[in-house]
């Protein structure tokens, strides 16, 4: 191959088109798992099918996420400064991949009557395996490209993933998800394999879906994206490793700025991370959508996501992104009002009166257009809001350092990402109402956006600033 290694330390070695293509289809191999499994069809299926009601549903799913979040904001930063010291990464990526593709397959028997243990296990351990997977490959991201061309390849990779989730979901609505009225797909066809959407066939399959997606679109990363050299031994490296953590969060004392961001990020991805997890088994629980639906609905989110990105790609050197943060935030907010004033027969917390007159077909009442205009905002934030955070951290650290700031990064990023599912969980429990449990995302968004407000340029943050 012509793409030369990284070494590991300050410096960056050029790297070719097929290595920078490698690196992007990460994320095309690894969105499926949350686009289809954890938003739009396993997610809502866990909450409408496998629990007894809605609310208990989504009470359980939100406590499964705090779960995996604990998991993931403890060990994110060891593993992230042992990668520093170790050096490769690709090795802890494929040790995730063996446990996140199991998970996955373990899926398929879900089947309704049989509880909620074994599924919530299998949610816990794919989520915790693909999160760790993130934290090393978002860790080679400074290594691989300039500074300034880091916005643009990020926003590329994020749209990427959004098409690979949407390619699966179209796989799924339209070859094997069947309606329980007429027993066809979106297409019209009789589902593929003979599943039965009577016993969650049709959603059950998409864990060992995304297990196949994964394992063939994980190995153009592995085969062309030059991974760093090895470093010191792997004891040493855990002990340096566990210091690293400690010194780096002491470091953060001295670059307030980039202390600023973790905090305001910690925040709103709190709110994204909610949304993602409860915005399909919300619409579950208010309108009766089975899969077909659901799964319309994030292939819309995805046609919106895609183009976003991409445009959001440009906008992140021509604006900065920071600017890019804020806007998503702005769209969220909307996105997250409006679907919590939403109910069968109106919107705007009553303003806007539609009756629950059905036109017949998909998305037939005048509520349901509504929310798919919600859903738009929804599709045209979220891959920009996490794209360019990833991005601002790139821009503000250097390559030698890359592992531990993505390591606490990620522990940032769910340090508290427990709280947000955890109140939408809790106040739905206590109130019996789901959209009064949805309502508290908003909170994260808000305090949020006040922080990020005043973060500075990312070359403010760096050591040698």
């Amino acid at each position: 191959m012509s793409d030369q290694s990284v070494e590991v330390g300050e410096s960056r070695q050029p790297v070719g088109k097929r290595g920078i293509f490698g690196w992007m289809m990460f994320d095309f191999a690894a969105q499926p798992f949350f686009t289809v499994v954890i938003t739009f069809i396993f997610g809502p299926y866990f909450v409408s099918r496998l629990a007894e009601d809605a609310a208990q549903g989504q009470a359980t799913w939100g406590f499964v996420v705090t779960i995996s979040g604990l998991i993931i904001a403890v060990l994110s930063p060891i593993l992230g400064s042992f990668a520093d010291f170790s050096g490769p990464r690709k090795p802890w990526i494929a040790v995730f991949a063996i446990v996140k593709i199991l998970a996955l397959i373990g899926l398929w028997w879900a089947v309704p009557g049989t509880g909620l243990f074994w599924p919530a296990v299998f949610i816990v351990m794919a989520t915790v395996a693909a999160e760790f997977s993130i934290v090393f490959n978002d860790s080679m991201m400074p290594r691989l490209v300039a500074p300034e061309k880091i916005g643009r390849i990020s926003n590329i990779a994020w749209g990427l993933g959004y098409l690979g989730g949407m390619i699966v979901l179209i796989i799924v609505v339209g070859l094997l998800a069947g309606s329980p009225e007429t027993g066809k797909t979106a297409l019209g066809l009789d589902p593929m394999f003979g599943l039965d959407p009577q016993t969650g066939e049709d959603a059950r399959v998409t864990g060992p879906i995304g297990a196949i997606w994964y394992l063939i679109f994980v190995l153009p990363m592995f085969l062309f994206t030059p991974d760093s050299t090895p470093g010191i031994k792997a004891k040493n490296a855990v002990q340096e490793g566990l210091k690293e953590v400690a010194s780096t969060f002491g470091e953060l004392r001295e670059r307030v700025g980039l202390f600023r961001f973790y905090i305001a990020r910690m925040l709103y991805q709190d709110g994204v991370n909610a949304m993602i997890v409860f915005g399909g088994t919300f619409a579950t629980g208010m309108f009766g959508w089975v899969t077909l639906e659901i799964g319309v609905f994030g292939i819309l989110l995805n046609i919106v996501a895609i183009p976003s990105c991409l445009v959001a790609g440009w906008l992140d050197s021509k604006l900065s992104s920071k600017t890019l943060i804020i806007v998503s935030i702005f769209f969220l907010m909307f996105a997250c009002l409006g679907i919590v004033s939403t109910t069968p027969d109106s919107t705007a917390f009553g303003y806007l009166q539609f009756g629950t007159a059905d036109s017949g077909g998909l998305f037939g009442t005048a509520a349901e257009k509504a929310y798919l205009f919600y859903g738009v905002f929804i599709g045209l934030a979220f891959g920009p809001i996490q794209a360019s955070s990833r991005s601002y951290l790139a821009q503000s650290v250097d390559a030698g350092e890359a592992g531990r700031f993505f390591g606490l990064y990620a522990l940032i990023g769910r340090a508290t990402s427990f709280l947000a599912p955890f109140m939408v969980a809790t106040v739905t429990a206590m109130t019996g109402n789901a959209a009064a449990g949805m309502a508290t995302i908003l909170i994260f968004f808000v305090a949020g956006l006040v922080l990020v407000w005043g973060v500075p340029k990312p070359s403010e943050n760096k050591a040698s600033a």
